[in-house]
């Protein structure tokens, strides 16, 4: 397989995976989803009872959402996550599965009311960096006299064993298509090319002829930059537009290299059981 960045942003990346198969391309968008690892919230400790200001007041520890709701929404923030400096909770070998630095990221929360608890009021305990990169993210709305204390941990987990543990988003892959305006073979990829691909697109590999929709606006400036009413297409069964974006917690660059080794990984163990058979 050749991979070709077309496009990266640090959420986004669409790439050109060449001389592959269906196959591989897809095991690559499972793994994207479900094996690369990432922090999530995964227990969260709540203050019961009241909470008291420096000033002396007074606020009760209520929220109008349940506790479980506001954990579950904790659980959700995306929490920046350095893939090369933790370990799995159970398979950490400084604290054996206790909790520590090398393997958990601890939280705090403490807002009083009245406003909105945003994930701009989470304080990781030690390193300012790992605040949630997303500071909007609505948590809950506390009223007059009320108050939350939260100490929420964070922990290494897969999308496979939930979502809050999926780093990318969207992830999709197309056979890549293959144009031709009368006899001129046009590539899909020059940024010149008026490509739509809302009416340029197919799963067929046979080729076939698509009439340019007077309506789209795309197929309009094809249509022009041609000078044809019509464009045949097909797929080319070994090319294929892979493409998706994260939550922001980990570089989307950083996601697929993951993938790819953990790929390589299970590929290489499978051919040295085959070879001890």
């Amino acid at each position: 397989m050749k991979a070709k960045l077309l496009a990266h942003r640090e959420d986004f990346v669409k790439a050109l995976l060449e001389e592959t198969e269906p196959a591989f391309v897809n095991a690559l968008r499972r793994v994207l989803i479900a094996d690369v690892p990432k922090m999530a919230i995964e227990d969260v400790e709540f203050h019961l009872g009241p909470i008291r200001a420096e000033d002396g007041r007074e606020y009760e520890s209520v929220a109008p959402l349940f506790d479980e709701i506001v954990a579950h929404r904790l659980g959700l923030v995306p929490i920046p996550t350095d893939l090369s400096l933790y370990n799995r909770r159970e398979d950490c070998p400084t604290c054996h599965g206790e909790g520590c630095p090398n393997c958990t990221i601890i939280y705090s929360l403490n807002k009083r009311g009245p406003g909105l608890v945003t994930s701009a009021d989470m304080e990781p305990i030690g390193d300012t960096k790992l605040r949630p990169k997303d500071q909007g993210i609505p948590i809950v709305q506390l009223a007059e006299g009320q108050a939350i204390l939260i100490y929420a941990t964070a922990q290494l987990g897969t999308g496979k064993d939930h979502a809050k543990w999926q780093a990318t988003h969207g992830v999709g892959y197309a056979y890549y298509p293959t144009l031709k305006a009368g006899s001129k073979t046009v590539d899909t990829l020059d940024p010149n090319v008026p490509f739509c691909s809302a009416h340029m697109l197919t799963t067929s590999l046979e080729e076939e002829t698509v009439e340019l929709p007077g309506e789209c606006t795309q197929c309009a400036k094809f249509r022009d930059a041609y000078k044809v009413d019509s464009v045949k297409i097909a797929s080319d069964p070994t090319r294929f537009v892979l493409q998706f974006e994260t939550d922001g917690s980990i570089p989307a660059k950083d996601v697929l290299l993951k993938a790819l080794d953990i790929l390589a990984e299970r590929f290489g163990d499978l051919a040295a059981q085959a070879d001890a058979l």
